[in-house]
C-alpha cells in the first residue's frame, strides 16, 4: 500500500488525524476536564426542582383586628391603584379578609422580576403616605420558590413554662443558625410571647388627678437611653450615656409619678404591673405535644443538601455541648433535602445502570473489552465536560439535568461506536495505526458531526417555549444539548487516539457467535423483504390496521394527560374550618379530635398541627375559626394504601365523628414550590362583577353544581366563611351635642 504524506493526512483527517498523532496530549487535555468536571460538579448546587422565579410580585400587609370592609377601604383600594401603574404589569388581583389585605402583581413571563420589584416598590412608597398607622409595615416580595422553608422543628419541653421556651428558642437556639453558611434566616413562630402588661386603676388615676396619657409619657421617659456628650480631662477623654431603660418588672412598678401639687407616688399605687404573655390566638403541636415552630430558610442560590446537612450538625454540637437542655425536645417536620435526596439517587442510579447496559451491549457486538472499556472511558469523560459546561451556564443538579444526563448517556455512545467501528474495520484491512484512523475519520467525520447537528436540532427548539414549561424544562434542554456536544468532541479526539493504540483484530467467540446471528437476521430481513415487495397492497392494508388501534390508544393516553406526575411523598395537608365568631378553645377542641383519629392510624409518621391561623416565618396570620395540620406518612413501601386512598380513608371516618360546624379538606402536597396556575389549588375560577352579593350566589351555584362531577374534591370559594362583627352606628345629632 502506498505511504501517504503526513501532512496530507492531518488535513484529511481532521481533528481525529491531529488527535491520533498526539495520544498524549489528548489524554492530558481529558484529564483536565475529568478535572474540571470533579470540580464543576462540587460547586454546582443541588436543588430538586430548577430554579424558578414566577413572573409576579406580592404585597402583603397585615392590621389584626380589622373587618374586612374597612380593610378593603382604607388599604386594599390604596395599594390597587398605585401599584396598577406599575410597569409591565398585565394583571392586578387582590384579597382581602378580617386583618389582612394582598396584592398581586402579574407580568409575562421572561419580565425582569428583579426590576419589576424596584418599580413596585417605588409604587409602594407613594401608598404608603395613604394608609392607616394602626396597621404593620406592609410586606412586598416576589413570589420565589427557594422562600419556602427547607427546614422546619417543632421545639417543645413538658417542663418549661411555654413563655420560657418561646423566649429561649427566639433569643438563644435561633441564634445558633443564623451563621451558618447558606442560611438566609431562621425564624420562630408560635408559642407564647413575654408580655409586660401595666392595667391602671382608672378612678384611683381620677381621683388624684392624672390621666392615661400621663402613664404613658412617663413610662416614654423612664423608659430611654440618650448619649450624653464627651467628658474631656486633662489627659483622658471619655464618651457618656444617660441609661434609663428598663432591667426589670420591679422598677417598671416603682416608677415614680409626679402628681400636680409636686407629690410624688409610684406606679405600683395606681396601676398592676403583671409580667406575663401576650394573648393566645395561636397553638402549635406536634403529635399533640405544645411547641415553637423554627423555620430554616436558605439563600437562593444555596445547596440544599448542603444547607441542610450543616444546620443538622450544628444541631448535634448543640446537642453533644449540651447547649439545649435536656428536657427541650427538637424535632423535624419538614426536610426538603430527603425529596432531594431520593430523587437523586434515582436519577444517578438511571444513568450508572444506563452507561453500563450501554457498555454491555457494546461488548457483546464488538467482543472485545479493550475496544469496550475505551466506550466506557468515553462515557464519564463526556459527563464530566457536560458539569463543565453546566457550571459555566449556572445550572443547578436536580432532577430535570440528571434526567437528561441519563437520557444522554445512549446519545454519548452513538458516536463513539460509529469512529471506533469503522477504524477497526480499516485495522482489519491490513492498514497502519495512522492510516487506518485518518482514513476511518475521513469516512465519518461529516456523518458524526451531521448526526450531531440533527440531535441538536431536535431538542433546541424546545428552548423557545415560553411559560413555566419553558422554566422548568430549559435545563434539561441546556444539559441534553451540552452532552451531545461533549460526546462529539470525546469521538472526534480520545475515541481515534486510544482505538488506534489497540491492534487486536482477531475474532473472539463471543464476536463469532454474535456475526452468525447478524448475519441469519440480515438473511431472514432479505427473504421477508422480498415477500412484502411482491405484495404491497396488503402491506399497506396491515399498517393501516396497526395505525387505528395505535391511534386509539394514543387517544385514550390524550384524556389522561397531566402536566407533570404525582409525587406519593406521603405529606398531606388538612385545612380545617369552623363557623364564624368559633373561640380558639372550641376549634382546638375539634382539632385535638381529628388530631387523635390520625394518630391512631398506624402508617402515620407524625401529626404537626397549627390552631387558629398560620405561620410563615416570623408572619402570623390570626383566625380562629381556621387551623391546618399537615400529616407525614412513612415511606410508600412500608404502607399498603396510597396518599389518595388514605385521604379517602380518612375522609370517610372525620365523617363518622360528626363534627357540627367543622369542614375538613384534604390534599396530597405534591412537589413544593411548583405551582401550574395564579391559584394554590389545581384549578381556580374567577369569577368578576359589580355586586358583590350577586358574585357570591353566583359562586355557591357553581360550587354545587361542581360537587357532581367525577376527579373533583375540596370544592371552596372564597366568600363562603363569614365573619361575624359588631356594627355601631352613630347618631350623628346627639354625638354632637356631648
Amino acid at each position: 500500500m502506498s505511504s501517504i504524506p503526513i501532512n496530507r493526512i492531518s488535513r484529511s483527517g481532521g481533528l481525529a488525524a491531529w488527535s491520533i498523532r498526539h495520544p498524549i496530549g489528548v489524554s492530558m487535555i481529558a484529564i483536565a476536564a475529568v478535572v474540571l468536571g470533579i470540580f464543576s460538579l462540587s460547586k454546582l448546587a443541588v436543588d430538586l426542582h430548577p430554579h424558578l422565579i414566577y413572573p409576579e410580585i406580592r404585597v402583603h400587609i397585615l392590621d389584626p383586628g380589622v373587618p374586612a370592609t374597612v380593610m378593603e377601604n382604607q388599604v386594599t383600594r390604596q395599594l390597587e391603584e398605585q401599584l396598577a401603574i406599575t410597569e409591565d404589569a398585565i394583571s392586578v388581583q387582590s384579597r382581602t379578609t378580617e386583618g389582612g389585605a394582598s396584592v398581586d402583581l402579574s407580568f409575562e413571563y421572561g419580565k425582569d422580576i428583579d426590576q419589576a420589584l424596584r418599580d413596585a416598590s417605588t409604587r409602594l412608597d407613594r401608598a404608603k403616605r395613604f394608609l392607616p398607622d394602626t396597621g404593620e409595615p406592609p410586606i412586598i416580595y416576589k413570589r420565589d420558590p427557594s422562600q419556602i422553608p427547607i427546614l422546619e422543628f417543632v421545639v417543645s419541653s413538658p417542663l418549661r413554662d411555654p413563655v420560657e421556651l418561646r423566649t429561649w428558642v427566639d433569643d438563644i437556639f435561633s441564634k445558633w443558625f443564623i451563621t451558618l453558611p447558606g442560611v438566609a434566616a431562621a425564624e420562630v413562630g408560635g408559642g407564647l410571647i413575654r408580655e409586660i402588661q401595666i392595667l391602671p386603676d382608672q378612678q384611683r388615676l381620677a381621683g388624684i388627678g392624672l390621666t392615661m396619657q400621663d402613664v404613658v409619657d412617663a413610662l416614654q421617659r423612664g423608659n430611654r437611653e440618650d448619649p450624653a456628650g464627651r467628658l474631656r480631662m486633662s489627659r483622658q477623654e471619655l464618651s457618656s450615656r444617660i441609661s434609663g431603660r428598663f432591667t426589670s418588672v420591679k422598677e417598671i412598678a416603682e416608677l415614680p409619678l409626679r402628681l400636680k401639687d409636686d407629690t410624688v407616688i409610684h406606679l405600683q399605687e395606681v396601676a398592676e404591673v403583671i409580667d406575663t404573655h401576650k394573648d393566645e390566638s395561636l397553638r402549635i403541636r406536634l403529635n399533640s405535644t405544645p411547641g415553637i415552630k423554627l423555620s430554616i430558610q436558605k439563600q437562593p442560590t444555596a445547596n440544599t443538601i448542603a444547607v441542610v446537612d450543616v444546620v443538622k450538625q450544628r444541631l448535634d454540637w448543640l446537642k453533644s455541648q449540651e447547649l439545649v437542655p435536656e428536657d427541650i425536645e427538637v424535632n423535624s417536620v419538614a426536610d426538603q433535602s430527603i425529596y432531594i435526596r431520593s430523587a437523586l439517587k434515582n436519577s444517578s442510579m438511571a444513568t450508572i445502570s444506563g452507561a453500563i447496559l450501554a457498555m454491555l451491549v457494546v461488548f457483546i457486538f464488538l467482543g472485545n473489552l479493550r475496544r469496550t472499556l475505551i466506550i466506557g472511558s468515553a462515557i464519564p469523560i463526556a459527563i464530566m465536560v457536560t458539569f463543565v459546561i453546566m457550571g459555566m451556564g449556572g445550572l443547578t443538579l436536580n432532577i430535570m439535568t440528571l434526567g437528561g444526563l441519563a437520557l444522554g448517556v445512549g446519545l454519548l455512545v452513538d458516536n463513539t461506536i460509529v469512529m471506533l467501528e469503522n477504524i477497526y474495520r480499516h485495522q482489519c484491512k491490513g492498514e497502519d495505526d495512522l492510516n487506518a484512523g485518518t482514513h476511518a475519520a475521513e469516512e465519518v467525520n461529516s456523518a458524526i458531526i451531521a448526526s450531531t447537528s440533527t440531535n441538536l436540532a431536535a431538542v433546541l427548539p424546545f428552548l423557545f417555549i415560553g411559560g413555566l414549561t419553558g422554566l422548568l424544562f430549559r435545563e434539561l434542554i441546556y444539559t441534553i444539548s451540552a452532552a451531545i456536544l461533549a460526546s462529539m468532541v470525546i469521538a472526534l479526539t480520545l475515541v481515534p487516539a486510544l482505538a488506534a493504540k489497540v491492534h487486536t483484530i482477531e475474532h473472539s467467540s463471543l464476536r463469532v457467535k454474535v456475526d452468525k446471528f447478524v448475519q441469519w437476521l440480515q438473511e431472514q430481513y432479505v427473504s421477508i423483504i422480498s415477500r412484502v415487495l411482491g405484495m404491497p397492497a396488503r402491506v399497506l392494508l396491515f399498517f393501516v390496521a396497526l395505525i387505528i388501534p395505535a391511534l386509539i390508544f394514543f387517544s385514550t393516553l390524550w384524556e389522561k394527560e397531566i402536566f407533570l406526575p404525582n409525587m406519593d411523598d406521603g405529606r398531606i395537608s388538612i385545612n380545617i374550618t369552623a363557623d364564624p365568631g368559633v373561640t380558639l378553645d372550641e376549634m382546638d377542641n375539634s382539632v385535638r379530635v381529628i388530631e387523635q383519629l390520625f394518630e391512631q392510624q398506624t402508617d402515620v409518621k407524625h401529626v404537626f398541627s397549627l390552631v387558629g391561623g398560620r405561620v410563615f416565618g416570623r408572619t402570623q396570620r390570626e383566625t380562629p375559626s381556621s387551623s391546618s395540620i399537615t400529616v407525614q406518612l412513612v415511606p410508600l413501601e412500608q404502607r399498603t394504601a396510597t396518599s389518595d386512598e388514605w385521604i379517602k380513608r380518612m375522609t370517610k371516618a372525620i365523617a363518622g365523628k360528626q363534627l357540627a360546624g367543622i369542614r375538613v379538606r384534604m390534599r396530597s402536597r405534591g412537589i413544593r414550590g411548583i405551582r401550574t396556575n395564579r391559584g394554590d389549588d389545581d384549578i381556580s375560577i374567577r369569577v368578576q362583577g359589580p355586586d358583590l352579593k350577586k358574585l357570591e350566589e353566583i359562586a355557591d351555584s357553581i360550587a354545587l353544581n361542581l360537587k357532581d362531577v367525577k376527579g373533583l374534591r375540596n370544592i371552596s370559594h372564597s366568600s363562603e366563611d363569614v365573619h361575624h362583627q359588631l356594627k355601631i352606628d352613630s347618631d350623628r345629632e346627639l354625638a354632637s351635642n356631648l
